[in-house]
């Protein structure tokens, strides 16, 4: 009997802790749908889509960078706004050509899709989030190839819902304030490094010679810290946040 109440006590604390974590999460699937469907009816009206990519960053940076950020960031940033709520990460994006290999798939480990075919899964995707009661789809980028898909898959969006309230948002500010102006180069490696320093192989990068271009280093990730990461990741909160509540401004 003393077994069967420690057993009842110990599924009674479990279910309690449900709601509680439910009530804080910004994730979307970390809901359910009757959950999601109450926080839509409160007033959430704001989904953030975080888009990654799995790639090659040289020796030093671990291939899903992207992903591990975009999702650390929006968590950020929509804690920021308040009710905002984050979709799965998209870590299958355009990295070039297969054969023959082009940009980053002349290295193991990255993954790419067609640039069509990238821009119908942003697309059925915010279908989906408007189906589901959603006004504002934001599209976060965490990689700079496939900006031009994201606004391109905007711009047919709003287009087409002309005649609604729902807009969908190729938010150029988040990757602008990134500043990443070099593939695996230092500001590359301070903003994983701040993220998840684990992502970066630091021992490696301190004692072995920069490699070339074609080992897959485009920039030069000497000088790279933890400190500055923080700062990117600060201006790519604060320059997202103030983008984001512009376009969602009352309509």
């Amino acid at each position: 009997m003393a077994l069967r109440a420690l057993a009842l006590l110990a599924l009674a604390a479990f279910l309690a802790t449900g709601p509680a974590q439910a009530a804080g999460t910004h994730f979307l699937e970390e809901l359910t749908w009757p959950e999601l469907r109450e926080r839509i009816r409160a007033g959430a009206g704001t989904i953030l889509v975080p888009i990654g990519g799995t790639e090659q960053s040289g020796p030093y940076i671990a291939l899903g960078k992207h992903n591990v950020r975009v999702r650390f960031l929006a968590e950020r940033i929509a804690s920021e706004l308040g009710s905002a709520l984050i979709a799965p990460v998209i870590a299958y994006v355009p990295e070039g050509t297969i054969n023959p290999p082009t940009g980053h798939m002349r290295l193991p480990g990255t993954i790419t899709v067609p640039g069509d075919v990238f821009e119908k899964v942003l697309e059925s995707a915010a279908r989906s989030f408007k189906q589901a009661g959603f006004r504002d789809i934001v599209f976060l980028g965490d990689h700079g190839d496939y900006q031009a898909n994201m606004k391109a898959v905007a711009a047919r969006l709003n287009r087409e819902w002309a005649a609604t309230s729902v807009r969908a948002h190729a938010l150029e500010e988040y990757y602008r304030a990134a500043q990443v102006t070099e593939h695996a180069g230092a500001a590359d490696t301070s903003l994983t490094l701040a993220i998840d320093p684990g992502l970066v192989r630091v021992e490696r990068l301190k004692t072995q010679p920069m490699p070339k271009a074609a080992d897959g280093v485009q920039g030069d990730p000497r000088g790279a810290s933890a400190a500055s990461g923080q700062v990117i990741v600060a201006r790519i909160v604060n320059q997202s946040v103030e983008a984001i509540r512009k376009v969602t401004s009352p309509r």
